[in-house]
């Protein structure tokens, strides 16, 4: 499915797990992207062909991780499903990881591995945190990516925010040794770990947990929220209307 200039893989939660259940650490290497209002946005004022673009473009699977999104997509006449990156993690660690699997985390904080060895034991997690401003240096998402390459995991949770996480899924495809599975994951490790409190059940079924991230920490998030909103929906009225990206 193709919205918003992004082409969407139209597969629900139930369709996520199976593929990641289905994935092994000696498999070719592929990986997936989860956008939301805010990447999609983001994207919308970039050349399509920037690397960013580029690095959604070659995801194995592009699934839509936005309530929000996939309202406004359906009210467009493009039904897409939602998999929330936040919950299709939890059902990672919950339902697909073995005891004795390897995964590499890249990003996320010092403590993460042993905090989530407590919850899951038996795993085996490496974990690679490169230096800040991975946006504008390409020599550190490599470095991260070589981690990656090299680091013999079943799964690899990129946790290092957009569009580094989405550029580093790609740098790894380019790693001779690349296997395995790569998600971009954002901040679902801090959920996970406790660091941050999801929204409740019901806020998320209303497509609002958006505001409860934005009235917990309004410092961090109002920049990702509020001017969001005007941007998307002027970028829906351009599709609704025909109007091509560039124009």
């Amino acid at each position: 499915m193709n919205y918003l200039g992004l082409r969407f893989d139209p597969i629900d939660m139930d369709g996520a797990c199976a593929i990641l259940r289905s994935r092994m650490g000696d498999d070719a290497y592929a990986y997936m992207v989860t956008p939301n209002v805010d990447h999609v946005v983001r994207l919308a004022e970039l050349p399509t062909t920037s690397i960013e673009w580029n690095a959604y473009r070659q995801a194995d699977w592009c699934l839509c991780d936005s309530r929000v999104l996939s309202l406004f997509a359906t009210a467009d006449g493009v039904p897409l499903p939602v998999v929330p990156g936040s919950d299709l993690t939890a059902n990672l660690f919950g339902s697909i990881l073995s005891a004795g699997d390897r995964l590499c985390i890249i990003g996320g904080h010092a403590g993460d591995p042993a905090r989530l060895i407590a919850r899951w034991p038996g795993l085996d997690i490496v974990q690679y945190i490169p230096p800040m401003g991975l946006r504008h240096d390409a020599e550190a998402r490599e470095q991260a990516a070589r981690f990656a390459a090299t680091s013999g995991a079943r799964f690899i949770l990129l946790a290092v925010g957009s569009p580094q996480q989405e550029l580093i899924a790609t740098a790894i495809g380019r790693q001779p040794d690349a296997r395995g599975t790569a998600l971009c994951i954002g901040a679902s490790l801090d959920f996970l770990v406790g660091r941050e409190r999801r929204a409740p059940r019901w806020m998320r079924r209303m497509a609002l947990e958006w505001l409860h991230r934005l009235w917990v920490n309004p410092r961090r998030m109002w920049r990702r929220y509020l001017p969001a909103g005007p941007r998307m929906l002027r970028l829906r009225w351009r599709y609704r209307h025909g109007v091509r990206h560039g124009s």
